[in-house]
């Protein structure tokens, strides 16, 4: 019998030590857990487009089956045994009811080949877990809280969501926007894996509310992990 290659990605990503955890933030904007063996993403905002459709706005309406490809190809990339959906994993409590034929199956083959995690978000409640998985309102894992939106005044280390980070660079007379991942002393903020989501600039007082001292933005690239502070403590 002929052995299955490894997870490329533990060769390609660039780890990120966070209170003892070592977590691989991914270009794609995931980020696998090689120990709990779990990848984590946040505001997929699944069927955003239908959304914005039923009140006349018309949108490319491949949205979601676009968003769940890209993850089936994290997951098997990492090989995670286990998937966390950091809230908004729709954009709202109807999505699932409104999800077509080819999307929906893909959903339920993401379901069937792994542990499914949906953390409740505060645009879809709990309504993904009717297509398979649990819905919980956060989980706590080797010591690290895992929720939708940061609650600034807990100190507890916190990965979440909801807000979307994105940092615009200027090179060259150019200005670069990437999708990026918020870091604080005990907090770090996924960007949307959604490929309508869209974003909120990190220098957003936003940012500074939910995630009081110093911030560093990271971009994750397939060899590096970059990184551009935001603000210092105050």
């Amino acid at each position: 019998m002929i052995d299955a290659p490894p997870p490329r990605v533990h060769h390609r990503a660039m780890p990120l030590l966070f209170h003892g955890q070592t977590l691989l933030p991914l270009p794609c904007g995931g980020l696998y857990w090689p120990a709990e063996k779990a990848l984590l993403v946040a505001d997929l905002h699944l069927e955003k487009a239908s959304h914005f459709a039923r009140k006349g706005w018309p949108l490319p309406p491949w949205d979601s089956e676009v968003t769940l490809a890209r993850l089936a190809d994290t997951l098997a990339t990492t090989g995670a045994a286990t998937l966390v959906c950091l809230g908004d994993s729709f954009h709202d409590a109807g999505g699932p009811a409104r999800m077509q034929h080819a999307a929906r199956a893909a959903l339920l083959a993401i379901a069937g080949a792994c542990r499914l995690v949906w953390v409740t978000g505060n645009h879809d409640g709990s309504s993904a877990a009717t297509l398979g998985g649990e819905a919980v309102a956060e989980l706590r894992l080797a010591g690290l809280v895992l929720r939708h939106e940061a609650v600034p005044h807990d100190a507890s280390p916190e990965l979440s969501g909801h807000f979307h980070p994105k940092i615009t660079i200027h090179h060259r007379g150019r200005r670069i926007s990437r999708r990026c991942f918020a870091l604080s002393d005990t907090k770090l903020v996924l960007p949307a894996y959604g490929s309508l989501a869209g974003g909120l600039a990190i220098e957003d007082i936003a940012f500074a509310d939910a995630l009081p001292g110093r911030l560093t933005a990271l971009v994750a690239e397939a060899d590096r992990l970059l990184r551009f502070p935001v603000r210092a403590a105050a």
